[in-house]
């Protein structure tokens, strides 16, 4: 009797085993996701504090204090030397112009931050701007400098039990202005804006789906035309994020959609890499149709909503051309398809689609792509082949969905990016989460700027035992980035002036006669008393 059970015995406490090292397992398993979500948790609240702090010191932007006392008081991240300078060690960071890490490496200091400036707004002496609303960003940020200093303090000692580093903490303004934490000198000077980077335009926008129609007729040829928009599209390419979808159409004759798809598909590292490659093989011939063109595109976004593999969002369709009709339906053929293809996505998605027009040069014909925004509550803006920047004014699709993003149970949205390879140290994985910045005093709130927190992929790496590339990794990034939808509700007036920003009286629809108070920034009523010269020292000029 005692052999029979023997057996059974043995298998009960085999089964009770194995259901033990199940349960453990899980267990760990569940202790180890609740930690990276409070990593991840301590970051979103980092950065979310980080943008109530620069909301707060913008409202003291106009003080003769805080204009006076800016004046050579600013490090700049390219000609300054830095008083508290010291060397990095290899592990924190590696600039290989300054050599291996080990017998040379480059400085930073970690006691205050430094101010990056686009080459194109500092013409002023000494490197300084010239456009006095980026004076004031760069007076009213510094005010947040303290804070920026006590956070890498703290964040020292957090990462501390990681064996990490931290990394950046910075904000970008929305005029192209970046300060951050630590100080340290840019490789190449002038040609970094944070308005090009994807954690500036996910903080801005939110989750969206994007496309981009290009005109690569003939005549794109002209005047460096097709290499502008290539570059322009390339640009847009780079700052999308997971929580994106994205599809490229070009057109001249005939238009399709290039990359190998005939849908949008989410913007990973990967299948963006994938679209910037077609999109560098593009070449201009034929003639100009943009039926076709429009066609395609919402024939990609209807496929796209009905396999319901959409980010659910806001919709932007980005078209650039540079020439007239000259095959195809006429004008009046596509304004009435756009239209109707629009209000088709209302009526039967519920989704709202935004269009972005771009005339580039003087033979573009301006009347049918203005017509097409305007009655389509969208934005046109012309871009001139000599002075014109095609890059700059493209991001107005960003400017418009980032009015959605300050009110309406979006006030606390933040932003992730997937985790990508920092250009410092070269080589670590790291990831960004933002959150945008605004002046809450008025209606609609005016957009400032983002504000953002680096971190290094080393500690979740260390608590899941997972690399930083990995799919799993990855779907964590995704169910971070999908957050609620900005809702859009402009007046047509606060819509006029976000066309005025990007293209001046010429590129308004008509539709208000207005100062446009509240979507543009209203100036410092004493500027006389903004510094002449931001900078601390140039003696690394």
């Amino acid at each position: 009797m005692t052999y029979k059970l023997f057996p059974s015995l043995l298998l009960a406490a085999s089964s009770l085993l194995t259901y033990s090292h199940c349960y453990l397992a899980n267990a760990a398993s569940a202790d180890k996701e609740n930690e990276v979500k409070s990593i991840l948790q301590r970051m979103e609240t980092d950065v979310l504090a980080f943008r109530d702090e620069m909301e707060r010191v913008y409202s003291a932007r106009c003080e003769t204090k805080t204009l006076t006392e800016c004046a050579e008081t600013n490090f700049n991240d390219c000609s300054s030397t830095f008083p508290s300078q010291q060397c990095a060690k290899a592990d924190e960071l590696v600039f290989s112009a300054c050599g291996d890490g080990e017998t040379c490496n480059a400085l930073w200091d970690k006691t205050l931050s430094t101010v990056s400036i686009p080459a194109a707004l500092a013409q002023g002496p000494l490197d300084n701007p010239n456009d006095n609303e980026v004076i004031e960003s760069a007076c009213y940020s510094r005010l947040a400098e303290q804070y920026m200093i006590d956070k890498y303090k703290t964040d020292e000692e957090y990462w501390a039990k990681y064996n990490v580093q931290p990394s950046w903490t910075y904000f970008g303004a929305h005029n192209g202005l970046f300060r951050r934490i630590p100080a340290i000198h840019q490789e190449e000077c002038g040609q970094y804006d944070p308005r090009r980077r994807p954690w500036f335009v996910a903080a801005s926008s939110g989750p969206k789906d994007v496309v981009l129609v290009i005109d690569v007729s003939g005549s794109m040829e002209d005047y460096g035309r097709m290499d502008i928009a290539k570059e322009a599209a390339i640009t847009i390419v780079e700052t999308l994020t997971v929580a994106d979808r994205v599809a490229v159409v070009s057109f001249s004759s005939r238009a399709a959609q290039i990359g190998g798809f005939n849908s949008l598909i989410r913007a990973t590292n990967e299948n963006k890499e994938r679209l910037i490659k077609a999109i560098k093989n593009l070449d201009a011939n034929e003639a100009t149709n943009f039926y076709d063109a429009f066609n395609t595109a919402f024939n990609a976004l209807d496929k796209t909503i009905r396999s319901e593999s959409t980010s659910g969002c806001n919709i932007a369709i980005l078209f650039m051309t540079d020439g007239q009709i000259s095959e195809g339906p006429g004008a009046n053929e596509v304004i009435k398809l756009v239209n109707d293809r629009t209000g088709q996505l209302s009526a039967t998605f519920d989704r709202n689609a935004t269009l972005f027009t771009f005339s580039l040069g003087q033979q573009a014909d301006h009347a049918v792509t203005k017509s097409i925004a305007c009655s389509t509550n969208g934005i046109w803006t012309p871009v001139d082949d000599f002075t014109g920047d095609l890059v700059t004014a493209m991001s107005s699709y960003y400017k418009l969905f980032a009015l959605g993003l300050g009110e309406g149970g979006n006030e606390d949205f933040t932003a992730w990016v997937e985790p990508y390879e920092f250009t410092n140290p070269a080589g670590k994985m790291g990831t960004t989460v933002s959150a945008p910045v605004y002046d809450r005093s008025v209606k609609p709130p005016l957009f400032l700027g983002v504000v953002a927190v680096d971190s290094y992929m080393d500690a979740l790496e260390q608590v899941l035992g997972e690399d930083a590339t990995s799919s799993t990794m990855l779907q964590r990034f995704v169910l971070l980035s999908t957050a609620r939808c900005p809702k859009l509700g402009l007046t047509e007036c606060e819509l006029d002036a976000l066309r005025f920003l990007g293209g001046g009286e010429e590129a308004t629809c008509g539709v208000c006669n207005s100062t446009y108070t509240g979507i543009v920034p209203e100036k410092c009523p004493f500027q006389s008393d903004l510094p002449n010269n931001l900078w601390h020292n140039t003696d690394s000029k």
